[in-house]
């Protein structure tokens, strides 16, 4: 019976998967993010007596993805000072005795969308997380894209709101970037409350849309995907995606002569089909692959 193990690297907590062949959960825990040396073994010992056959990771970054290169696998120019330079997949597939693979969390989640969620069936999709940090992962003729890096969508640059009472965001690297205006922390900071508390007529709602919408548009003209899904803690807010899908409209201008953009956005701009299984399904997905190559 073939079993892999998935993992969802993030900056708080490490989700840890053992899935079936379908891609199912069999087993799972969590663990928080510590320095490597303590979260690490214990990473590794979870999965040591669980029959894997192979690895998949889903990782916050920004990673190396270049197989060509010694460094790949390892975690790069990341807040988590502690993380940095730490080659994630080596250290575990060595000890496990196990072939992998790595990619973005958000890439990882991205894939399973595209091979069994929201946008399974289509040509190519774009995953945004919206949480405590923000990243978007692409698709495009069944391979996830790659280039100098990977994509960096929280870090898009974007106009600020006139009445955004923090126009410059609080990411540490740029002035005015997505994740720095629209990410949970950039909420609370702003609005001096959490996303989750912040009542349904605020203005910051608006503002919210705002810059998801202005990244979508972004998005549609420059990648021209399919599907455009959404998912992350701030997205729980159902309410957020009507008013993205509008204000994205009105940003295109009518543009894009599409049914899908055109006809209100409903089935375009939409929420991942997967939900929270999301980011494990594509880590298994990311096993799977390493296991054929």
């Amino acid at each position: 019976m073939i079993r892999y193990g998935a993992v969802e690297a993030g900056g708080t907590k490490m989700v840890l998967t053992v899935c079936g062949e379908d891609l199912k959960p069999l087993e799972k825990a969590v663990l928080p993010t510590e320095e490597p040396g303590r979260t690490l073994p214990a990473m590794i010992d979870f999965f040591r007596d669980k029959g894997i056959s192979a690895l998949g990771i889903g990782s916050f970054g920004p990673l190396q993805l270049n197989p060509a290169v010694p460094d790949y696998g390892s975690i790069t120019s990341t807040p988590k000072l502690a993380w940095r330079s730490v080659p994630i997949l080596k250290a575990m597939t060595d000890a496990l005795n196990v072939p992998g693979e790595i990619d973005t969390d958000v890439n990882a989640a991205a894939l399973a969308e595209f091979e069994l969620g929201a946008a399974k069936g289509l040509r190519s999709c774009l995953y945004v997380t919206v949480g405590t940090g923000i990243g978007g992962g692409v698709v495009c003729e069944g391979q996830l894209v790659h280039g100098l890096l990977h994509p960096e969508f929280g870090h898009m640059l974007l106009r600020p709101d006139p009445a955004d009472p923090m126009p410059d965001g609080v990411c540490p690297y740029h002035k005015g970037c997505l994740e720095g205006l629209a990410s949970g922390p950039a909420m609370e900071k702003r609005w001096g409350e959490s996303a989750k508390t912040l009542p349904e007529n605020h203005d910051g709602w608006r503002i919210e849309a705002e810059y998801l919408a202005q990244m979508c548009a972004n998005a549609v003209c420059c990648l021209s995907p399919e599907k455009i899904i959404l998912g992350g803690g701030v997205m729980h807010r159902t309410s957020l995606f009507a008013r993205v899908r509008e204000r994205t409209g009105a940003l295109l201008g009518g543009y894009i002569q599409n049914e899908r953009i055109l006809n209100g956005m409903e089935d375009y701009i939409v929420p991942p089909a997967l939900g929270d299984l999301a980011g494990a399904t594509g880590a298994a997905l990311l096993a799977r692959r390493a296991l054929k190559a």
